[in-house]
């Protein structure tokens, strides 16, 4: 890999402008090679697998450390061309890189504001097989599926089919040059938000996409615990899009009120790579529908990327979104696995701390009660107010710091959890005696 990836280098030319046409796998490929190579402290190229057909995924990460993450700064993620013949959004995804990367040299505001607070991971082709096979229609379906014939947004493990997480890499069911490159990929990262990039309709889908006909069921829709958030989410695309938020046709799509859409309740979805995101990864993802043909004329590029521009801008900064910080132990060490759970929000897998001890939580601003456990601490319990979003480019910055159980609490624990209930009030009254 890394032979060729220096190979390939050699080849870049020392400029290449970034044009509005539908670029090749191999254009693309070089196009990042040289973003990559001119920009070494604010760019790092990097491949999550490969495809059926042996052709890299390559994910461009842009910001101040972006080699590696810093505690504090929050993982954003944007996903394209999941669906080979749905192409606008390859397109798009490389127009911002080349937005970023020109407004940081320029000393613009606004791209300093982003990327010296988050560090942005672009997947511009999750399925360059289908890519080169794709057609132009704008409804046909050529080019949709994988190498293997696969719709690879239907290919995730399920949360409503009751698959264990731990067989997820394992299950010889899942396409491994793709989809489970992509869920490797989201374990070596703490991805917060993230979007995925589609076509055939105008409307930004969110979570969750199937059901089982649980609690989480609300009439036709099917509701996440962070309804609210992911509401609010979507309607930040759409409100920022030049009409998506109208809620208009594509041609037997829609009308969407306000350009959004509860995924189930526009058409149930099994596999989906939303709602594997926010169920086994703790990363809110919406899905962006982004034109209405799947494959528009190259000559609608420009009018398309300005259409969508601010909406891919301020979907970012949605990152800071809420409550932020780290958990630390009674010793003052930072903890792996500490779960972190909101009042009322009570999720199907909890959000825990990642291997930095941090956590993330998006949230509207309001009062909010927090529980925090972790073997051999006390349960803790904080309540308080989330007063901003992402205006000051950073979420609430808050740390919980745990208490070790007292020896006396832990072995009063293990004697409630081992002893019958009728000699444990005479055990507990002896040990209290002889201490």
């Amino acid at each position: 890999m890394s032979q060729l990836f220096l190979f390939l280098l050699v080849l870049v030319p020392a400029a290449m402008m970034l044009d509005f046409r539908y670029h090749s796998n191999r254009e693309m490929e070089r196009y990042l090679l040289q973003v990559n190579a001119s920009n070494p402290d604010i760019a790092h190229l990097y491949s999550v697998g490969r495809s059926v057909a042996g052709q890299d995924l390559w994910v461009l990460a842009l910001g101040v450390s972006p080699r590696r993450h810093t505690v504090g700064i929050p993982e954003f993620k944007y996903v394209a061309n999941m669906h080979g013949n749905e192409v606008l959004g390859r397109e798009l995804l490389l127009q911002l890189v080349e937005d970023l990367v020109r407004g940081y040299r320029g000393n613009e505001t606004w791209a300093a504001q982003i990327l010296n607070s988050t560090r942005v991971h672009f997947l511009p082709t999750m399925n360059p097989d289908g890519f080169d096979r794709a057609g132009t229609n704008c409804h046909l379906s050529q080019g949709r599926f994988n190498g293997n014939g696969v719709d690879l947004n239907r290919n995730f493990p399920d949360a409503f089919t009751g698959l264990p997480a731990e067989r997820d890499l394992d299950d010889a069911n899942r396409e491994a040059e793709q989809v489970r490159a992509v869920i490797g990929w989201l374990k070596t990262e703490t991805f917060v938000l993230s979007a995925n990039l589609h076509g055939g309709a105008l409307v930004a889908s969110y979570a969750y996409d199937n059901s089982n006909g649980g609690g989480e069921l609300v009439g036709q829709a099917s509701l996440t615990p962070d309804d609210d958030v992911f509401v609010h989410l979507a309607k930040v695309y759409s409100h920022n899009h030049a009409s998506m938020h109208q809620g208009g046709r594509c041609g037997d799509q829609g009308p969407f009120q306000e350009g959004i859409t509860n995924g189930y309740q526009w058409y149930p979805l099994t596999g989906g790579m939303q709602d594997y995101n926010y169920v086994w990864a703790g990363c809110l993802e919406v899905t962006l529908e982004v034109s209405c043909c799947k494959f528009p004329p190259a000559r609608q590029l420009p009018a398309l990327w300005a259409d969508n521009r601010k909406s891919l801008l301020a979907f970012i900064r949605q990152v800071h979104l809420g409550v932020k910080g780290r958990v630390f132990d009674g010793s003052g060490a930072a903890v792996q696995g500490a779960v972190v759970e909101v009042t009322g929000r009570r999720n199907m897998r909890p959000f825990r701390t990642d291997k930095h001890g941090e956590y993330y939580r998006l949230l509207l601003p309001g009062n909010y009660t927090f529980t925090v456990t972790y073997p051999g601490h006390e349960v803790l319990t904080e309540t308080f107010l989330v007063p901003y979003g992402p205006e000051r480019n950073s979420a609430l910055l808050h740390n919980f710091l745990l208490r070790r159980v007292a020896a006396a609490s832990a072995s009063s624990s293990l004697l409630a959890a081992t002893t019958p209930t009728w000699t444990l009030a005479m055990l507990l009254a002896f040990q209290s005696l002889i201490s």
